[in-house]
């Protein structure tokens, strides 16, 4: 059935609960019906149409305990798109393909909030926030069933938040939604990689390139308290990293903290932005 006349778009966005619950399990199997190699992929609009459908079906949903639970089973549709052949198993079916599909929901996904980002009320703000959450987690947590180290998925994902929510330049991307990413990065990674076996250099070059490239004060100091976060020394290879992934050497010199160590690499240890750099968050 093609996606405009499939009655599940309306649906979703229905004022009556039950209808709406209905609608987002006919869109699982639609998804999944559309997941597999023999299957015409959705396109970028349909996507976003899906998602725009999907907005509002939280935006109607009351109760907390309620919208954390849809913004969790919105977050599961990305399992359905999931590659197959986890951990390398399943042969050479599949092999090449990477996210396919799945990288194309989460850019809608993000592309979604980002335009509907600074519409939304205060009253409604919190179970967005918590879709956000759930959304950073759910890519962090196909990337670790895949297997980090497993051909290029993380690298595609990593690509959409730096191109999404995370992009240093695209005006059309809120501060806001920025922010609230760059608070909850550390969060989300923690939940999804309990072993701290993701490979944490490639993991935060997204967050590093937005604190290189950004323009905003504001932005690079949210990124730099990201960096800063203490719990960062639980995985191995980020002790003394700047910005570019090297050796800060003058900053452990100076400093022997590793949060302090991952701060001042933000700005280079230059001159001109020690005036306005005040983390201080692990003084010895």
């Amino acid at each position: 059935m093609a996606l405009q006349s499939n009655p599940f778009i309306k649906q979703l966005a229905s004022s009556d609960r039950k209808l709406r619950t209905s609608a987002l399990a006919s869109l699982r199997q639609y998804l999944s019906s559309h997941s597999h190699a023999h299957s015409a992929p959705l396109s970028q609009l349909d996507l976003l149409k899906l998602w725009k459908a999907l907005f509002y079906c939280l935006y109607m949903q009351d109760k907390p305990l309620h919208q954390q639970r849809l913004a969790e089973d919105l977050a599961g549709l990305a399992d359905v798109l999931a590659p197959s052949n986890k951990r390398g198993e399943g042969g050479d079916e599949g092999e090449g393909e990477e996210g396919g599909m799945l990288m194309g929901w989460f850019e809608a996904f993000w592309l979604t909030m980002a335009r509907e980002w600074s519409g939304i009320d205060g009253l409604r703000m919190d179970k967005y926030l918590y879709l956000v959450r759930c959304y950073v987690r759910k890519g962090f947590e196909v990337c670790a069933a895949q297997g980090w180290e497993s051909g290029g998925l993380l690298e595609e994902y990593l690509g959409v938040l730096g191109a999404g929510p995370l992009s240093p330049r695209d005006t059309k991307v809120p501060d806001g939604l920025r922010y609230h990413v760059l608070d909850i990065y550390v969060d989300e990674l923690e939940k999804a990689d309990v072993e701290h076996a993701a490979p944490i250099e490639r993991v935060l070059e997204p967050v590093r390139a937005l604190g290189r490239e950004t323009v905003s004060k504001a932005v690079r100091k949210r990124v730099k308290d990201a960096l800063g976060d203490d719990r960062l020394r639980e995985w191995d290879g980020v002790q003394g990293m700047d910005i570019d992934g090297e050796v800060d050497g003058a900053a452990d010199t100076e400093n022997g903290s590793t949060g302090d160590a991952i701060a001042a690499g933000l700005n280079g240890g230059s001159a001109e932005d020690d005036e306005d750099d005040e983390f201080g968050g692990f003084d010895d």
